[in-house]
């Protein structure tokens, strides 16, 4: 495997995942969009083809991780080398802040429209609908274990997502997000979260609000933990 060659796959699928994932968001909720009020159902078939088109273009690379929790899950089966988590991590979290600026650029006109604070900062990062930080926490640990033990069907006894199970993982998130993603947004990916808040914090966006790094830890944590109950789960069946 020629790592760097890896890192540049992993970045581009996560840059896809959150250009395509953050502009169904913008689309949804932004004024004057021709989205706008598409409503949840809409948000959630996005991400889910957002992640269809990252794995389907990472995949045969770099095995399409495209989250430090597929990625820790995967080196704590044994099936991915320790060693690389690192940069996998760094490349997710750089590419997820990559693409979540492009799609800002690509609804800058939107995002220039004066108002909207909480909305514009939606289509970045995730925030719950009732904070409660135990729960909060709770709602994403249950729904990355979902994704992760599905994950770990799915790839079976290598460590490749190929082309073909692009759509199943996508139908697994799309699922996810109908069914458990109305607390918290179901982040259940730390990059994804933490990569477009970072790029939120540096952007200049009118009406700004406070990138609320008080909760950020919730969509890092709980994600983590939920992968790892997942391998221990998978490893007793």
């Amino acid at each position: 495997m020629n790592v760097t060659y890896s890192y540049i796959h992993e970045f581009l699928g996560a840059a896809i995942l959150l250009l395509l994932g953050s502009g169904v968001v913008a689309n949804v909720l932004l004024r004057e969009s021709k989205g706008r009020e598409g409503g949840w159902i809409v948000i959630a078939f996005g991400w889910a083809m957002a992640v269809f088109a990252g794995v389907f273009i990472a995949a045969p690379h770099s095995g399409a991780h495209l989250n430090p929790a597929v990625t820790i899950a995967l080196a704590a089966m044994g099936k991915f080398p320790w060693e690389l988590v690192p940069g996998y991590i760094l490349a997710q979290v750089a590419g997820c802040a990559t693409g979540s600026a492009l799609g800002w650029l690509t609804y800058k006109k939107h995002f220039d429209i004066p108002g909207d604070g909480g909305l514009k900062m939606a289509a970045f990062c995730t925030s719950p609908a009732i904070r409660h930080y135990g729960y909060n926490l709770v709602s994403e640990v249950i729904g990355t274990f979902v994704l992760i033990l599905g994950v770990l069907f799915i790839v079976g006894p290598d460590t490749k997502l190929g082309a073909l199970e692009a759509l199943p993982v996508a139908l697994l998130v799309l699922a996810i997000g109908l069914s458990l993603g109305g607390p918290t947004g179901y982040a259940i990916n730390p990059a994804r979260d933490l990569g477009p808040r970072i790029m939120y914090s540096l952007l200049p966006i009118r009406d700004k609000q406070p990138s609320d790094w008080s909760y950020a830890w919730v969509p890092v944590l709980g994600p983590v933990i939920g992968a790892l109950l997942a391998v221990g789960i998978f490893k007793c069946l």
